[in-house]
Parts: C-alpha cells; structure tokens; sequence
C-alpha cells in the first residue's frame, strides 16, 4: 500500500495479567449485521444509485473499461485503495451468497439489503465476463494507484484493464468468479428467477472456460497482480469449488462426477486449515459435506472426513495445530496480514458447519474426544464478539458499532475531505498531508471491519500507515453477513443445540 508519510501512531496496548478474561456483554447483532451491509455501499465503483446511503461517496471510474472497448463500471473496491481486483471481488460475493443461502431466515429484515450487495458484485461479474473465453479480472495499474492517496471520485491513476484468456489462462479467478455467479443464481432463484438463470448460464460456461484452458493467473499476469493478490495455493482448489457450487445450484450429475474424478488430483485434503479469497481447501470440504450429512449423498464421504478434521484444528483445547492459535484475549489468529479476514471466514465455516451436522444429529470426532454442534457455534460466537468489544481492549473492531472503534482506518475515501466538504480536486500527492495526519477519518464508513490485531497479544495500533491492521476489506465483512444474521435471531447460546436454519 502507500507510503505517503508517517503517521502519528497511536498504539493502544494492553498487558494483560494471567487471570484476566474478556466480559461479554450482549450485542445488537441485528444492527451490526445492518451497518456490515451498508460498509458494501462505502466500496462501491461506478454510478451510484438514488438509494445510496453513504451519501459522503459519489460516482467514479464511470469509464472503467473504455479502453478495451468494454463497460467495466460497477463493482467493488477491494479495500483502501481504488483498484478493482476480480479475484477478491468475487469470492466476496460468494461467501455473501453463502450467507444468505444457509442463514437467509436469519437476515429478516436485512435480506433485501444484503441481496442488493450481492447484486452490485454479480452485475459487475456478469460484465466482466461478457465476451466468451473471457475474465477481465482487473481494472487499474495497482502500483500506480498505491502511489497516491486521493478519493476514487478523483483518481487519475491509469485504469488499465487485464483479461485472462485461452492464451492467458487464468484458472483460480474464472473458476471463483463462475463460484460466484453459481452462488449468486441460488440467492436470487425466487426473489428474480429470470436474472437467476442468467447468472447460472454464464457461470456454466467461465467454468468450462477455467477447466478447459488451466494455469494461474498470477503466471499470465504477475506483473499486474502480484504481490497484492497472486494465487499462492494454485488454481486446482478453485476447480473445485467452482464445481462445487454449480453442483450445489444446477444438481447437475457432471459436476457430482467432476468433483469424484478430480477429488485427489486437485487436492481436496490439502491444505485444510485455511480459507480465504486465496486458498478453498477448507471450504470446499465443508459445502460438499453438507450432502453427507443431510442424508444426501454417501459418494461424498472423504470431503466429509477433510471437513472434520479441519474443524478439530480450530477448535481451543482440542487442537494443537501449529498454524491455528488464539490470542489471550481469545481472538483466533494466523501469522501473516489482516488477521480478521482469518477469524471471520474460519468462524463462518464453524457455524455452517455446525448447522449441517444439527440437522444430522451428530458430533465432530476429534481424536479420543469429540465436540457438538453448539461448541463449534460457541467458537464462531466468541470471535464474534470479539470483533464486536469482547475484547482486551474493550473496542469494537467494526467502525461506527458500539462506543469505541478504530478511527484512522486506511481508506483513501474515508480519510479524506469528502467532495461535499472539499469540492476542489485533491490531487495524488496532495493526499498526503490527509494520510499523516493523527486526527481521525472524516468520513465514516459505517460497518468497515479493519485488520485488527496482528499479534498474540492483541495491541491494536489506530494508525492509518499500519494497513496490515487498520485496513478494512470486502472479504473480511463478507462472511461475516451470515454470522450476524444467525447471531440476531439466536443471541444465546444455551447448554443444549439450538434450533438451525
């Protein structure tokens, strides 16, 4: 990201002694869920609707795909910055359809409001895949945008485009934008079954794209997408999950047998403590078990094996996996950059998991020892929390929720003077002074989940240079849409299973 200045850091660390314990209190999931979605409306490109609620963003990159003779406005920024990665973008939109496929009773009131976030990443899917053969998976240059520090309503940073094509495969992001677009056809099956179908006749098809031209694309585009987002695990996962959820939105008996076939050729039990835009493993296991444990398909009994060996690895007191810890606050933590991207997606494979193996009426076995629906909830909770101010040091992670949040996020649009207070142009270096400044963003962009701590001994430091921690992105709130959404129609859990979705 850019390095514009230093900023004054404000480290909030807390020494925790031997004893000490987070006390709960309980939270309004229902209003967390709310400001999560409206967090989707602060990331929009494009043209903005007359509904736009986050009235401090305005239109930009409305001519994002002009220069390859394509409309490519629309979509999502992935985080801070102003660039439209497709890679993120869409395993967002298919962790939010995730959510709203199994915990869609859940969402009540917020089910119309989720599924325009949903859309707004879908509509933009269905452009960048319009040409057969096709993914435009990137519009603008990364490195020049991370230069510079201003407002998507005023970048003049180039926006190039990038495609993966049969003569730039590109594997991973097909085969997760046709997950996606699967995804998405489930969600919207009765609410707009004509734009269902739509979207499940074109997943259809960038799946037999990514299958039939294979390789990564971050070996046809390194330049353009790495380091930010390269595909370190390699595209076979994404095969995977791409058949996956076009089995799960077509019962198509091709993808049954794709799955089989390439169940050990493409790695299924591979990797399995990890799950992210970037690695599948874990939630490839967990979404094929579902038709094992709902009675539904014994052919798939391995991928069930996979997912309960997974969730052991997560759950304190039982696993002793060496990538898997929890911080003395209780936060579950991963080494490496945004750690909240790790506790919400890990949390949500927990809860989905846990609902599949309610309806079944069985147990996680875990070694000589064994864990119930409701602990793998009670898990997933207790992140939540956290995020929410169950924590150390008693603040939420989530801007705009609850009486102390981060306030100097790294996010250009936030950060900066909005075009109503400062309608002159601020121009890429002259957002400097903006980002070195220690006084607080702004803007507010309501419902934005940042990094949070990136340690075991969860020290937040509220600091716009320190991206690792104070950046928010799409693909942390994703997945934790559907976390909320169950959390607000089941606050308490009690001693004995509760009902499910």
């Amino acid at each position: 990201m850019a390095a514009a200045g230093g900023a004054v850091l404000l480290v909030l660390v807390l020494t925790l002694a031997a004893a000490a314990t987070s006390v709960s209190g309980q939270h309004d999931y229902s209003d967390a869920l709310h400001k999560s979605i409206l967090f989707f409306e602060g990331q929009r490109s494009g043209r903005l609707p007359p509904d736009q609620r986050l009235r401090w963003r305005r239109d930009s990159a409305l001519n994002d795909g002009a220069t390859a003779g394509v409309d490519l406005t629309g979509g999502y920024y992935d985080a801070g910055d102003n660039v439209k990665f497709g890679f993120p973008m869409a395993f967002t939109a298919t962790l939010m359809s995730w959510g709203l496929i199994d915990f869609g009773r859940s969402f009540g009131a917020h089910a119309a409001e989720a599924r325009k976030a949903v859309r707004w990443a879908t509509d933009y899917l269905m452009k960048a895949t319009a040409t057969p053969n096709t993914v435009y998976v990137q519009v603008g240059d990364a490195f020049r945008d991370h230069s510079c520090w201003e407002r998507p309503e005023d970048m003049d940073t180039p926006r190039t485009v990038y495609k993966v094509d049969p003569a730039h495969p590109g594997s991973d992001v097909a085969a997760e934008t046709a997950a996606a677009l699967a995804a998405g056809s489930i969600v919207f099956r009765d609410a707009d079954p004509d734009y269902s179908k739509r979207l499940l006749d074109r997943a259809i098809e960038v799946f037999e794209f990514a299958d039939k031209y294979r390789g990564p694309y971050s070996s046809s585009l390194h330049a353009a997408v790495c380091p930010c987002y390269c595909d370190y695990s390699g595209y076979k996962d994404e095969l995977l999950w791409g058949a996956a959820w076009l089995h799960k939105a077509s019962r198509r008996r091709e993808y049954r047998d794709y799955i089989k076939r390439n169940e050990v050729v493409l790695g299924a039990s591979e990797a399995i403590n990890e799950f992210g835009w970037d690695n599948k493993h874990a939630g490839i296991n967990v979404l094929i078990s579902k038709e094992v444990l709902m009675g539904k398909d014994e052919y798939f009994q391995s991928f069930r094996v996979n997912a309960d060996n997974f969730i052991c690895t997560l759950l304190p007191g039982i696993s002793n996996h060496p990538q898997i810890q929890y911080s003395p606050g209780g936060l579950l933590f991963k080494v490496g950059n945004s750690n909240m991207q790790h506790v919400t997606s890990l949390s949500f494979l927990l809860l989905a998991y846990s609902n599949y193996l309610s309806h079944a009426n069985v147990r996680v076995p875990c070694g000589t020892s064994s864990a119930s629906p409701v602990q793998l909830r009670r898990v997933a909770k207790r992140q939540v929390d956290y995020i929410l101010g169950d924590n150390p040091l008693r603040m939420s992670y989530m801007v705009g929720y609850g009486a102390r949040y981060p306030l100097r996020i790294h996010h250009r649009g936030s950060s900066l003077p909005s075009v109503a207070a400062h309608p002159a142009r601020i121009g890429c270096k002259a957002g400097a002074t903006y980002y070195a400044s220690a006084s607080p963003n702004p803007n507010l962009l309501v419902g934005a989940v940042v990094g949070g701590p990136s340690n075991t001994s969860d020290a937040f430091p509220d600091a716009r240079a320190v991206f690792q921690q104070s950046e928010p992105t799409t693909y942390i709130n994703a997945p934790l849409l559907g976390l909320l959404a169950y959390f607000s129609a089941h606050p308490n859990l009690a001693q004995s299973d509760l009902p499910h979705d």
